[in-house]
């Protein structure tokens, strides 16, 4: 599912195939003004206000000669499993036939002309960049060989840190809390532009990211370290950059999710979050990074599955709320770009309505692009029979096919959109984009304590280290697991480090095994994860301390751990457990990059939450 914001400031857009070049791109516009028949002109980027006028006739004569069967696929972004859009694995179309009664991403197109395709991981469409390509590739030819056939946007969410689809060689860049950490808007920007680069180099035109909800729950499981931050103004300042950054590369970005996840204790992919903010918090709060997006030329806003009753007092989720997304978002805000659900097989938007009904009410409310439901064929033909019954007009959906065909055409998507090797190899993973991405980590990591000068380390007279600590499942494509990454990297950096993974739940037994590693070493690190009052992580930091060796608490996720170590005399927060972001932490506990990083959120006192123990803005440096 996505978790899930690019603008579309025309004049400074280009309309260049930017991921490949060659015949390919060459092909698939021919292909493209073909398949427009009586249209005399490729569909470019407009420069004056007459050739946008002209544009939009353009696109509204393709939209004139669409069945309305094909008026609905181009409604729908879904999900196909395999690494090929013709040839997937056995196993990958067994799974195709039994949730989407199709073989593969070609049949999918055939059958419902679907206007865009979402990849995961675990639908085994990310396995490695010029596989990505290929599949990008298949996909746009299933589409354009089709009569009347249209250019696809192919999404995926590469919102870096905890959340990303496609891994190494990629370059990975450090999650939101960590830029925020980070406070500069020009690396926020950076990030945009190589990543923005490197997924249009495989083909991918369209990413959910950034995330542009306000954390203010620390309880959050859904957001975290998603979001940059607790302050509303440095939040909006980071979305606006990074949407600058993927506008620069072409890549539609997606700014999620509205009206704003950032307060809540349920996961919405199991439950049904209610936002109890009043409608002037959500003014001063929810609303600030939303605004920035569009006033930065957002193209796509996604939907959260929420209700918010001081927005909506119906009881229906914001995705299917006339109110807030017809109302609000496009009236108050003045939003006419594209507005996506987030993925319709979450439980949040299927509690009070049936999967036939869920993409009817959402286009009722002012939705554009349908997400990933969970069978397309109850909701395409939920959708046609609505429109064939007159619930639903011809022309709702012509407005939102409409702004879909003017995201697709300011990408330059019909241009070209077919990819090759050579652009692969020259974007995708490149020695400076890597090292970009270092530099930037290296100003993110936070220095939360260091009492008695614990920190640095020094490799002189503490040569001997032992990591210990949590080993959560690694985010997709980074090498893991985090006390293997963190040991080697102190160990490039002069130490002498071993890895002793403990889990995030250690046991006894566990502990008891630490405890006495830790009798043979010159200090101990150990990443924490979460911890919580009754978590085995701080008997296991406790009986480390009672060693009388130094310990070194990293916190590799939500920066609050700090509040539940109260005994320890060196705390840092990396806000994430990828590589880049434990590289960094390593070169700041090894003294090699000073600490710069900032809380971009309060932590809480453990035994007294209505006080601020460090509050955004706290960090220290050597």
């Amino acid at each position: 599912m996505p978790d899930t914001s690019t603008g579309s400031d025309t004049s400074k857009r280009g309309t260049g195939n930017t991921g490949g070049g060659g015949g390919g791109a060459r092909l698939s516009r021919r292909t493209v003004l073909a398949a427009g028949a009586g249209i005399t002109a490729a569909l470019t980027v407009p420069t004056t206000a007459r050739a946008a006028t002209l544009d939009e006739r353009r696109l509204k004569a393709l939209i004139s000669r669409m069945s309305l069967q094909e008026k609905v696929g181009q409604l729908f972004v879904m999900r196909v499993y395999g690494a090929s859009a013709t040839a997937p694995d056995q196993a990958d179309i067994d799974a195709n036939l039994s949730e989407l009664g199709v073989r593969t991403a070609a049949e999918l197109i055939q059958k419902y002309r679907v206007g865009g395709i979402i990849y995961f991981t675990w639908a085994h469409n990310t396995q490695n960049p010029h596989q990505i390509a290929e599949l990008s590739n298949g996909i746009q030819k299933a589409s354009l060989d089709r009569p009347r056939g249209l250019p696809m946007l192919i999404a995926t969410d590469q919102e870096h840190g905890a959340v990303c689809r496609v891994g190494e060689p990629a370059t990975l860049f450090p999650g939101a809390m960590a830029i925020g950490a980070g406070g500069s808007a020009a690396d926020a920007r950076t990030l945009g532009r190589i990543s923005g680069t490197e997924l249009r180099a495989l083909g991918i035109n369209q990413d959910y990211s950034p995330d542009a909800d306000v954390n203010v729950n620390p309880a959050n499981p859904v957001i975290g370290v998603r979001s940059f931050g607790a302050d509303p103004a440095a939040v909006a300042e980071l979305v606006a950059a990074e949407v600058k950054g993927y506008q620069s590369a072409q890549v539609a970005a997606t700014a999620k999710h509205f009206p704003g996840h950032g307060d809540t204790a349920v996961d919405s992919h199991y439950g049904f979050p209610v936002i109890t903010h009043s409608r002037e918090l959500w003014e001063k709060l929810d609303a600030v990074p939303f605004r920035s997006a569009i006033a930065a030329g957002i193209d796509s806003i996604m939907t959260a599955h929420i209700e918010f009753p001081a927005l909506d007092d119906s009881g229906d989720p914001a995705t299917l709320s006339e109110p807030i997304l017809t109302g609000i978002l496009r009236g108050e805000l003045g939003y006419d770009g594209v507005v996506i659900t987030d993925s319709l097989g979450m439980e949040g938007v299927r509690t009070k309505y049936g999967d036939d009904r869920v993409p009817v009410l959402a286009l009722k409310a002012g939705v554009d692009q349908l997400l990933n439901p969970p069978s397309i064929d109850t909701a395409w033909n939920a959708v046609l029979k609505a429109v064939q019954d007159g619930e639903l007009t011809e022309a709702r959906l012509d407005e939102s096919i409409l702004r879909i065909l003017r995201l697709k055409s300011r990408l330059g998507l019909f241009d070209g959109v077919l990819v090759d090797r050579k652009g692969v190899d020259h974007a995708v993973g490149t020695k400076s984009h890597l090292a970009t991405a270092d530099r930037i980590a290296e100003r993110t990591t936070t220095l939360l304590v260091n009492e008695g000068g614990t920190l640095p380390l020094n490799r002189h007279t503490q040569p001997r280290l032992l990591v210990v600590g949590a080993d959560p499942d690694s985010p997709s494509g980074t090498t893991g697991p985090p006390t293997g990454v963190l040991a080697a990297a102190l160990t490039e950096a002069g130490f002498t480090a071993t890895a002793l993974p403990t889990g995030t739940s250690p046991s006894a037994a566990t502990i008891d095994q630490a405890v006495a590693a830790a009798q043979d070493a010159d200090a101990v690190v150990v990443g924490t994860y979460n911890v919580s009052a009754g978590s085995s992580q701080r008997t296991l930091v406790n009986r480390l301390l009672a060693t009388g060796k130094p310990v070194v608490a990293l916190a590799v996720r939500n920066p609050y751990d700090v509040a539940q170590l109260p005994g320890v005399r060196a705390c840092l927060a990396s806000y994430c457990w990828t590589d880049v972001e434990l590289r960094a932490a390593a070169k700041v506990i090894a003294g090699r990059v000073k600490p710069r990083g900032k809380l971009p959120v309060p932590v809480q006192r453990a035994d007294d939450p209505t006080k601020v123990l460090y509050p955004i803005g706290h960090g220290l440096t050597y």
